[in-house]
């Protein structure tokens, strides 16, 4: 899961997909509730998995180095 895009009056994440037959990779916006794609849509396989990714964070402000106090 990564960014969020809105589509009609929802927000869904974003899952991103790789096909461990062919190595198609493609993302769908999906609700939490969805069924995870196994299906490749490119080669017909049922070989999909979901990929995860390390979200971007970005440490500011007091407590992220040693020498805070």
């Amino acid at each position: 899961m990564s960014y969020i895009c809105e589509t009609s009056e929802e927000l869904l994440p974003t899952y991103h997909y790789r096909c461990k037959e062919c190595g198609y990779d493609f993302s769908e916006h999906q609700s939490f509730s969805d069924e995870p794609i196994t299906i490749c849509p490119q080669c017909g396989k049922n070989a999909v998995r979901k990929v995860y990714s390390a979200p971007p964070i970005n440490f500011k402000g007091k407590g992220f180095y040693r020498t805070d106090k």
